[in-house]
């Protein structure tokens, strides 16, 4: 089959056998789509990004307002003797500053593809494009987020009294950790989270809940039951290293950064595969 311009246009065959029946071929299927989607999800990321900040007063600065107000919260609580936070490393006021901005970059992540994929309900009923476009335009919008952040941050950072070392060459990888934990865990939730909306509503709580076991306003806690929770969390090396390659320290979490690095990549090629089997019935409920 060709268009009016004589060019041959790809032929999709649809058949009721599962695409877990042929390993290799779903494999070539999902990077090739993977690939053939990455000019829409750029053309789906800047139209959101625009209208994101277009429709707002503040525009980019809300990026940058929310951790700074939360990071205001816990200063307050910790300098009024209401909390009692042990010593840091860092400044407290730095402390949790970076790790509020760290931890916001993870929840982007996080949301991306549940909230894509749910704004894109019209398109999915309508039209036969890549699914994965709408992960790969999440991340965009994250990492375009996560840029307002760190680059706002390491401006405040000086004034603050800390001077980011040589370590700042290695938070890029911090920072795709970050985003690749994130994307994983929210293309986990994501085919049950189209069904229903109660993940969505309560994702964040969970996330509140989340953050107060790791160290992001809290330092590690040096003995008893909770000790044991911030070092079993898999989002407690993550948070350590990246805030320690952003602010010149040696990362001591780095076994553990590798091995969650490792575990995240398998499990979002699980739950990639996943999304790809549940699309078909998830489309079907669309449209019912």
């Amino acid at each position: 089959m060709t268009n009016e311009k004589g060019i041959p246009l790809k032929t999709t065959i649809y058949t009721p056998a599962s695409s877990l029946a042929s390993p290799l071929k779903m494999m070539q299927a999902m990077f090739s789509d993977l690939w053939a989607g990455r000019e829409l999800a750029w053309r789906l990321a800047v139209r959101d990004i625009s209208a994101q900040y277009r429709q707002a007063i503040l525009g980019l600065l809300w990026a940058f307002i929310l951790p700074l107000a939360n990071t205001l919260v816990w200063i307050f609580l910790s300098s009024s003797g209401i909390i009692a936070v042990q010593g840091t490393a860092l400044p407290y006021a730095v402390y949790v500053f970076s790790g509020s901005m760290l931890w916001a970059i993870l929840m982007d992540a996080v949301n991306a593809p549940l909230q894509q994929t749910t704004a894109a309900k019209g398109m999915l009923t309508k039209l036969n494009f890549p699914r994965e476009s709408l992960i790969i335009s999440g991340i965009y919008q994250t990492l375009f987020n996560a840029g307002i952040k760190i680059i706002l941050l390491l401006a405040v950072l000086p004034f603050m009294g800390v001077v980011p070392g040589w370590h700042l060459l290695l938070f890029p990888l911090g920072l795709i950790s970050l985003i690749l934990v994130g994307t994983a865990i929210g293309l986990l939730l994501t085919p049950v989270g189209v069904l229903y909306s109660d993940i969505g509503k309560g994702l964040p709580l969970l996330m509140q809940f989340l953050m107060y076991l790791t160290p992001v306003v809290f330092p590690m806690p040096k003995a008893g039951i909770a000790a044991t929770i911030y070092i079993i969390n898999p989002l407690t090396p993550i948070i350590l290293t990246a805030r320690d390659w952003l602010t010149g320290f040696p990362s001591e979490s780095l076994p553990g950064f590798l091995l969650v690095n490792i575990l995240a990549l398998l499990l979002l090629a699980g739950v990639w595969v996943v999304f790809r089997l549940a699309m078909p019935i998830l489309i079907e409920r669309m449209s019912s």
